[in-house]
């Protein structure tokens, strides 16, 4: 392997329109992101022909990977955030070369982008976290116990992802060996639900109770985001609300986020009279005693 290490990126180091150059290997902790490769050689060029080149090798039945992308293109991806592995790597992959501390500002500009939405992206996985806790539990009380697994498994990798974002993280591919070393309480939960003896309806008992506690617990974490964009106004009407540019982004989940934050106390209703003195619209404010 080290073979390959050194014909792929010695020939790149003296050139230079070389940037930056990293790595990740199978057996590193984050090998979900090689893509089952023994190594994948990232390559970061001032510019190229083409924005991606991406070459396959092979020696000794191993794989390997050379990928060079242009400084524009990794700097598109960041600003996008569409690209988890590619953030990953960014952040953990082992560096190799660096052409005037390259990768240094690199992750440091991610660091920042990740604290400043971190907010955002909490609120995005606990809205999605609610909804699937509560589908959950309806197909459970419907006694439709396969669904309801199916909707509690993707309840807890929203709360993994959510714990993971608290940390100031970004979720790998391989969340649940992130969430291992830094959560163990629902790393455990995870594992109790897909690994336990116990009956299939003792597990989802049991596993609805737990996330219960932890969702309602982290209410005010979860849709931190939602209130201080509240505080931006005295009183909001449903519509405005939903129409907020950023509230938009997890818009489908804001009913349900209203509703814990209601039944928390965090916010109150205030019902307002229409023309028909029978009928009343709701208008949500922020609770200032909490």
């Amino acid at each position: 392997m080290e073979n390959i290490l050194r014909d792929l990126y010695q020939q790149k180091v003296n050139d230079p329109n070389t940037l930056a150059i990293m790595s990740i290997e199978k057996w590193d902790d984050n090998s979900a992101l090689a893509d089952n490769l023994d190594l994948t050689l990232l390559v970061i060029v001032k510019s190229a022909e083409a924005p991606i080149f991406i070459k396959h090798y092979e020696m000794d039945s191993k794989r390997a990977a050379l990928t060079i992308v242009t400084k524009d293109t990794i700097e598109g991806w960041i600003e996008e955030g569409n690209s988890e592995g590619l953030m990953n790597l960014l952040l953990n992959g082992k560096i190799l070369f660096e052409r005037e501390e390259y990768i240094t500002s690199i992750a440091n500009t991610l660091d920042i982008c990740l604290f400043s939405e971190r907010k955002l992206k909490i609120s995005i996985e606990y809205g999605k976290l609610l909804r699937k806790h509560s589908e959950g539990k309806n197909f459970f009380e419907a006694n439709q116990l396969h669904d309801a697994y199916n909707h509690i498994v993707h309840a807890l990798q929203h709360l993994a992802r959510l714990e993971v974002i608290d940390r100031g993280l970004y979720p790998e591919t391989t969340v649940w060996n992130q969430v291992k070393r830094i959560d163990p309480q629902i790393y455990k939960l995870y594992t109790e639900l897909i690994d336990s003896d116990e009956s299939l309806t003792k597990r989802l008992e049991l596993l609805l109770l737990a996330s219960d506690f932890l969702i309602h617990s982290k209410a005010k974490l979860g849709a931190g985001h939602l209130l201080s964009v509240m505080l931006e106004k005295e009183n909001w009407l449903y519509t405005d609300l939903v129409n907020h540019p950023e509230v938009k982004l997890y818009a489908l989940d804001l009913s349900i986020l209203l509703d814990l934050l209601i039944e928390k106390e965090f916010v109150q209703v205030r019902k307002v009279e229409t023309k028909d003195k029978e009928m009343y619209y709701h208008s949500y404010f922020l609770n200032k005693k909490c």
